[in-house]
This record gives C-alpha cells, structure tokens and sequence, in this order.
C-alpha cells in the first residue's frame, strides 16, 4: 500500500514554509480559491512525478521573489518508510532523493510511487489536439514500464535531431543520405518499441474506460475509442521512406508515433463536437479512473488520487459515483479539494468513512 504521511513545503508556489499531515486514508483539502489548495496537491505529485503536473518550468514553481524551493514528504509503501526529498537550488539545479540517496537521472524515480491527479483543465484530454491525448497515455505508460518511458525519452531525443539535421538539408541545399538514414535507424527502433506497447496496453485500457464511462454517466450507449496511429497500416521504416521528400520539404518528421492519436466518438461523430458538459466530465472521469485501475492492476497496490475541484465540475449523481467509486471501493489513498467545507464533510459522512479535513 502507498501512503504519503506529510509534506513540508517551502517556498514552492504560494507557500513560504509550511507542513501538513495526512492521518486518513481520505482528506478534504477545503478554503476560498486562491489560497493554496491546488497548489499542495501539486506538491505531492511532484514528489511522485520529480515535476508538476500544471507548469514546465521549474522556475515558475518558485515562490514569486526568491530563488529555488524544497518539498519534503515522508512515504510508506509495502511497509517500508521513504523520505522523499526534491530541491532546486538557486542554481537552477534539481536534485531527487529517496532517504538522501540522490538520483542519478530523475527517471529512475518515475513509476515508484504512483499518482494520478485530476483537474479542471484535464477536459483538454477530450477537446484538445492528440498532443493531449499522447501525453496522457504516455504520463500512465511510463509509470509500468520503465523501458517504455526510456524509449519514449530516445525517441523524442531523435526527433530534435533528425528535425534539426532536416533544417540544416534546406540551408545547405544538401541531404547527406547516410546520415538520414543512421538517425532513421535509431528512430525506427525506439518508435517501434513505443508503438506496440501503446497498441498492446491500449486494448485492455480502452475496456476499463467504455466500463467507467458508463458507470459513472449512468448512461447505456457505448463511446467508440481507438488508437489511431500511422504505423497501423504500414511499418515505420516504409512510412518514413515514403515520407522523406515532404519532410525534405517541410523540414521536419511527418510521419511516426509523435502522430498517434486516441479517436473518440459518439455516435460515429467526434466526441468532443456533440458531446454535451455532463458526457464530456464523465468521459474524462472515466479515463482518469481507467489509469488509476491500470496503475493499480500493474504494481499491485492502489497509487494516489488526488482530486481537484470535482464538486464544481460533476452534478450530484455523478459526484455519488465518482466518491463512492474511489473512496469506498479502493485502497488507495485519496486526497481532494473543495471551495465548500461543509460539502466536503456532508460528502464524507453519507459515504461513512474515515476522513480528515485540511481548512486552509
């Protein structure tokens, strides 16, 4: 079981130096907007993730006029205790450690202490652009497969180069074909790898989703979801060959798993154009909980669910599903925030279980 005990947070977002102890295996973190609730769920998930789940750069996660942050929070897991320790010195420096012993590359961690986080803003998941979509299937690959997230970081490191090697072709107004076809090798082979994981996990994935959707919607129809990937129809080497002249003249790769996309549809339409609010929180629900069951299935315990602002964002009987789902049938350890103390509490009591309630 995995468990986060505290946390001490300095001078990371809002907080100048502050601590808070989790007693329950469910908290409610409630107070007006803008006092800090998101903020601290944030830091436990960085402590999970070594970054945060709503910002890039470290330097904005910085306390607005000083230099660096420290987030400390103590961990159990199976039993054993783990102090998890990130800083990042005025350097600019990070430095990761688990009971002091630092980390040699940040992605050693990933994976370790799994969280699933769910905000506002992840409704991008349903109507943004597949960059979305990658990301968020990505985010859950890498935590069960280390060697998934190792490719991944290959891929993506090829891609620069290739793309950068394709822009010095134009300015040069020369293609150095042994060179292309090095990087294309290289290319081919951490794609492919990534590739049929993704095709592999996302079958019995895209089930656990159909199933929540329609737990949680109390609807009875079906979302059609598919992985959509170019390398489906034809291998990955014969797509880039066929490819080559249009990157030659765009200057840059068009074709690879940087494309794939998750397609979802209602009634063989594009989900997001005629879904309605209610549809489209209940399908993002349904996914969020999809990873939650996979991360759950894959290490053998229930990692950390922390919920951000769902009261404003489900109706009623949703938020009764949603709860009784994640507070009552799991063993994991949920933290969530509200505007509403009282809304928070009353949640808690219809659904008699322990709770702690953070006022901030």
């Amino acid at each position: 079981m995995l468990q986060i005990q505290d946390i001490t947070i300095v001078q990371f977002k809002n907080y100048l130096a502050q601590s808070f102890n989790f007693t329950e295996k469910v908290t409610g973190i409630c107070g007006k907007n803008g006092i800090g609730k998101t903020n601290l769920l944030d830091a436990v998930y960085y402590l999970c993730f070594t970054r945060s789940y709503f910002t890039k750069s470290d330097a904005q996660n910085v306390q607005q006029g000083l230099n660096g942050f420290r987030l400390e929070g103590n961990f159990t897991l199976n039993g054993e205790s783990h102090k998890l320790t990130s800083i990042l010195r005025e350097t600019g420096k990070k430095e990761f450690s688990d009971n002091d012993t630092l980390y040699g590359k940040l992605s050693e961690h990933i994976g370790k202490f799994p969280a699933v986080m769910i905000a506002p803003d992840d409704v991008q998941i349903i109507t943004g652009g597949s960059e979305e979509r990658r990301h968020f299937i990505d985010a859950l690959f890498c935590q069960v497969d280390h060697q998934y997230l190792l490719q991944l970081i290959q891929y993506n490191k090829i891609l620069l180069q290739r793309n950068s090697v394709l822009k010095q072709f134009a300015d040069q107004r020369r293609v150095d074909e042994h060179l292309l076809e090095v990087l294309d090798h290289q290319l081919i082979a951490a794609g492919n790898y990534v590739f049929e994981q993704r095709k592999e996990r996302l079958q019995k994935f895209i089930e656990l989703v159909k199933q929540f959707y329609q737990q949680i919607s109390g609807e009875t129809y079906v979302v059609d979801i598919m992985y959509d990937s170019q390398l489906t129809a034809n291998s990955f080497i014969n797509c880039l060959h066929l490819s080559r002249e249009r990157d030659l003249y765009l200057q840059r790769t068009n074709v690879g798993i940087h494309k794939d996309d998750i397609e979802l549809k209602l009634f063989e339409k594009p989900f997001k154009q005629i879904a309605s609010q209610g549809q489209r929180k209940s399908l993002l629900f349904a996914l969020k909980l999809a990873e939650f069951e996979t991360l759950q299935q894959e290490k053998g315990f229930a990692p950390i669910l922390l919920l951000d602002d769902v009261f404003e964002k489900l109706d009623e009987n949703r938020i009764n599903n949603l709860l009784q789902w994640v507070c009552s049938h799991n063993d994991g350890q949920v933290l969530l925030t509200d505007t509403h103390c009282d809304r928070l509490s009353n949640a808690f009591s219809a659904l008699n279980i322990p709770q702690q309630l953070i006022k901030l």
